[in-house]
């Protein structure tokens, strides 16, 4: 058999697989990587696991981008070793279409590019992240060993499946592989260390005598079998964390076990990792909030950190000191924990035929996508669609305005709509073409990752995958719904609202006028633009402007779950803007509500455009408990700002706490919470070298002011502030 290069160890196990079935290619790889790669024990960690943060070579696998390949890369490794050229070359050429983005992206046309980046939608790995988030357990409770026995059992009835399974523990033995190169790494260290590095170094070999092979017997050796596990499938979301560790705390003692989880807490933000949940409920209400749901809290209100991004689960038995302790943490501006709902996320899920046992089980990766831990893979977005973008092909016939490409449907002109219905089926069916073309390219990519790009190790870690035989991009999980997201709501509900009562109600306008002050950007129109940029917005509480908020969202949340997913499940809908607002704004040409072509303002969750709310929070709420939420499988983020002097005293804290059991008794599902001051905001954009730790709610995650660029910066200063 041909040999390859060391080198690119990944390539050199994938490439010399003694079969060609390509989940056992991956596992392959997996395993001569873990063979090859350097072994490095960082010197504050306490804990062994995959640290390469600056992997050098050009053919990787991370199970968030699955297969790639690096051209620019591979000639920094030629530059590097320039004697061996010819044979990083040939693994090059070998590899380089295999990658899944050029598969993905070498089955998509011109017309979805297009789409793509005049911000009508998107679906799937078009957006350079095909293989997405997902939640394992990462807890091996009885170890590789228990999984194996796993494998045996149903290796006997699933005959066909030999080679899958053979990948499978070849997964398994990669893990112990590491875990014994790890212990042997520690041991070396240890011999030239002393005091506490030493000490610690000699606790973890201690440790990875019995982990990841065996079953954890404390605290420490849970943490480690998990922080090795985790490492492996490439540092993604701890998910219920506190649930899952909870008698593994117990084990220890008091201060050891602070110190363990104080260290580990600086590890998971040292790596940048997900989503980590805690609290939350059972399918009897009962409460499962625990000592370690409050000490978890009590590290993110101590380090101020933002990551891990934290989220916590509430419902009607939620305990009020920890909503206490909660907001305090919200207190010190990171943003977090951004707060679930039980109460509405559940009963969501279960519309889309999760059971009651584990829909109560979910948790969120990512910024805040659903998912259910170590059970399903529906957790990632398949894709995006602009409700503005919508409303912006009614005025165009499908055109785009800021490319001059034809992206959408040919509805019609808009000057031949007679009536108000004529605009609004003209905007569903923009909508549900601009849908169907992100579900198409998301079942695409699901298929293509399924087929290219399959998951050993995660496949032993969620259910229904061993049971099955199938891996877990290939309908492994016991569920694999999809989710497609929305931008721009309220900029299209105002758009719909202006329409509706300067064109139709009082006729002041045409829809020639208004296409033709669209395509000018308002110049010379600058009654029309004061009449568009001054009507009723909604987040204010009105009536009309929310029944169109409601008419808008519940199209969109009953259309999608019509059609079903490559996965096995079916679509359903959330708002995660993630840190795209500002880039959708600028996509968008002028739009009836006011926004001029080219500016950043732009709705960055379901809730008002930043800075249209103008009567009060409980308007807000009000507003946007229009749309029914239980139609909502993925996250859907509800953005609000609130002012420092709010939480300054009890009273303001209570009212906060008061304000988001309100929204959440109405069916609200989930609030993420951005304390600042207009003015501390405005002074880091002009002197950001004053505010380096200043830390903001973007979308569905936290992040540094000063980080972010300068139109996402606008968004957020943007967001009404609301007070005492």
């Amino acid at each position: 058999m041909k040999t390859y290069t060391s080198l690119e160890p990944f390539a050199k196990g994938y490439l010399e697989s003694k079969y060609d079935d390509i989940v056992y290619r991956i596992a392959a790889g997996q395993h001569e990587r873990a063979k090859l790669m350097p072994i490095v024990i960082p010197e504050n960690y306490i804990f062994a696991g995959y640290f390469d943060k600056e992997d050098p070579c050009f053919v990787t696998y991370n199970s968030g981008r699955g297969l790639h390949v690096d051209k620019d890369k591979l000639d920094k490794r030629i530059a590097q070793f320039p004697e061996s050229q010819d044979a990083l070359t040939e693994v090059y050429e070998l590899m380089k279409n295999r990658s899944v983005t050029h598969l993905i992206h070498s089955k998509t046309t011109e017309r979805d590019e297009d789409m793509v980046n005049c911000k009508a939608g998107w679906g799937g790995g078009v957006r350079d992240w095909a293989g997405g988030h997902s939640n394992p357990d990462y807890m091996m409770r009885e170890g590789t060993c228990g999984i194996r026995k796993k494998i045996a059992k149903y290796k006997e009835t699933n005959k066909d499946k030999a080679v899958f399974y053979e990948a499978l523990e070849l997964s398994l033995d990669t893990i112990d592989l590491l875990g014994e190169r790890y212990r042997e790494k520690a041991i070396e260290l240890a011999k030239e260390a002393s005091g506490e590095r030493r000490a610690r170094l000699e606790r973890m070999a201690k440790a990875l005598e019995v982990v990841p092979k065996g079953a954890p017997r404390d605290f420490f050796e849970a943490c480690q079998s998990y922080w090795l596990v985790f490492t492996v499938d490439a540092i993604d979301s701890p998910g219920n964390f506190d649930q899952v560790m909870i008698d593994y705390y117990r084990m220890s003692e008091g201060e050891d076990r602070l110190d363990i989880l104080e260290n580990l807490w600086q590890m998971l933000y040292a790596v940048r990792s997900w989503n980590l949940c805690i609290s939350g409920s059972d399918e009897n209400w009962n409460d499962l909030t625990n000592e370690l749901s409050y000490d978890i809290l009590r590290m993110a209100k101590k380090y101020k950190y933002n990551t891990p991004n934290l989220t916590m689960r509430v419902h009607r038995n939620t305990p009020d000191d920890l909503w206490k302790l909660a907001a305090e943490t919200i207190a010190t501006g990171i943003g977090m924990p951004a707060i679930y709902n039980d109460e509405v996320v559940c009963p969501a899920l279960e519309r889309f035929g999760i059971t009651p046992e584990h829909s109560h089980k979910y948790c969120m990766n990512g910024c805040n996508q659903i998912d259910i831990y170590g059970i399903s893979h529906m957790g990632l977005e398949d894709g995006e669609v602009s409700l503005a973008k919508c409303v912006e092909f009614v005025l165009t016939n499908g055109r785009c305005a800021v490319t001059d490409k034809f992206i959408g449907l040919k509805t019609g002109e808009p000057w031949e709509f007679v009536t108000y219905d004529d605009f609004l089926f003209a905007y569903r069916q923009q909508v549900e073409y601009i849908a169907d073309c992100s579900m198409r390219l998301a079942n695409m990519s699901q298929n293509m990752m399924a087929r290219f790009c399959p998951n050993p190790h995660r496949s032993n870690l969620i259910e229904g995958c061993i049971e099955k035989g199938l891996d877990m991009k290939n309908g492994g999980p016991i569920y694999g719904h999809a989710q497609i997201l929305l931008e721009g709501i309220a900029d299209a509900v105002d758009s719909i609202a202006s329409i509706k009562h300067f064109v139709f109600d009082t006729k002041k306008y045409t829809f020639t006028e208004v296409c033709e002050a669209m395509k000018a950007n308002y110049e010379g129109y600058d009654e029309m633009y004061h009449d568009f940029k001054t009507y009723k917005k909604f987040g204010n509480d009105d009536p009309e402007i929310d029944a169109i908020y409601k008419y808008v969202t519940q199209h969109f949340y009953e259309y999608l779950p019509k059609h079903k997913t490559f996965r096995g499940g079916v679509f359903g809908a959330g708002c995660s803007t993630f840190q795209r607002a500002a880039a959708y704004g600028i996509m968008h040409g002028a739009l009836p509500n006011g926004k001029k072509k080219g500016e950043t303002l732009f709705a960055d969750s379901i809730a008002a455009t930043p800075g249209c709310d103008k009567k009060g929070p409980t308007a807000v709420i009000n507003s946007v408990l229009n749309c029914d939420q239980t139609w909502c499988i993925s996250g859907n983020v509800m953005q609000m700002k609130f002012t420092k002097s709010l939480f300054a005293t009890d009273k303001g804290t209570d009212s906060f706490i008061a304000l988001a059991k309100a929204y959440f008794a109405g069916g609200g599902q989930q609030v993420s919470i951005n304390v600042v001051s207009l003015e501390e905001l405005l002074d880091a954009k002009k002197h950001p070298e004053n505010h380096k730790n200043l830390i903001v709610r973007v979308g569905g995650y936290s992040d540094y002011f000063t980080r972010l660029p300068s139109d996402l910066q606008d968004n957020v200063i943007a967001r009404t502030e609301i007070g005492l």
